[in-house]
This record gives structure tokens, C-alpha cells and sequence, in this order.
């Protein structure tokens, strides 16, 4: 699902679908941009760390092409949608939102990992 932001789609991933291709092996590169102790907490399984403060000095490590897909996800929207624009500015030009976020990912029930591992 897309919606029109600013001139610009914003791409969606429902959470069932991210973690069937998380259990598939054929997710794209997830990452979280909440806070240390939130991801800690418990994260999309898989998920990289990089908290949106931090994104813009931190985009080298990412372990994908700009021109591939990157997940991204916070509690429940604004910090995502702030590193989603600095993943634009740094030239990722494939940036798709949880929809929902973390708080929707819990709802469901859905599988999480806890501590402070990440891919």
C-alpha cells in the first residue's frame, strides 16, 4: 500500500507479511530507529539498530544497496518517517514503513526478538 506524502508515495509492509519473509529467509534489510532501551525491549526479528539521531552519520552501516528496499520502523511513526527522510537524503531510494510500527507488531502478537543483538 502506498499514500501520497509531500508529492512523494510512502510504501508499506504489513507486519504478517514482513515476518513471513523474515521466516523465509527473504526480508529486506529491517531497521529499527527507536531508542537503545526500546530495542532492547524486544524488535522485529533480524532488525538493525540505528537509532534516527544517529542515522545520517551512521548510513554506512547499513549492509545494503541504496537502490535495495529498507524497512524501517520506530514505536508508532514519526521518528521513522524522520529517518526515512535522511535514508532519501543519503540516496536509499527504496525506504518502505511498517505499517503500524512497533506498537501494531505487538498487537498482533507477532514474533519478537529481545536484547541488544542485531544483524
Amino acid at each position: 500500500m502506498s499514500m501520497p506524502v509531500a508529492g512523494k508515495l510512502l510504501s508499506h509492509i504489513t507486519g504478517t507479511t514482513l515476518l513471513a519473509q523474515i521466516e523465509a529467509g527473504t526480508a529486506p534489510t529491517i531497521l529499527d530507529v527507536r531508542s537503545q532501551r526500546e530495542f532492547v525491549d524486544g524488535h522485529v526479528p533480524g532488525a538493525l539498530h540505528i537509532p534516527f539521531w544517529a542515522l545520517l552519520t551512521r548510513t554506512s552501516e547499513i549492509p545494503t544497496s541504496p537502490a535495495d528496499p529498507v524497512v524501517v520502523y520506530c514505536g508508532h511513526g514519526p521518528r521513522a518517517y524522520i529517518a526515512g527522510a535522511t535514508l532519501c537524503v543519503s540516496g536509499f531510494r527504496r525506504v518502505v514503513y511498517l505499517k503500524g510500527h512497533m506498537l501494531k507488531w505487538r498487537q498482533a502478537g507477532l514474533r519478537q526478538d529481545v536484547g541488544s543483538g542485531s544483524r
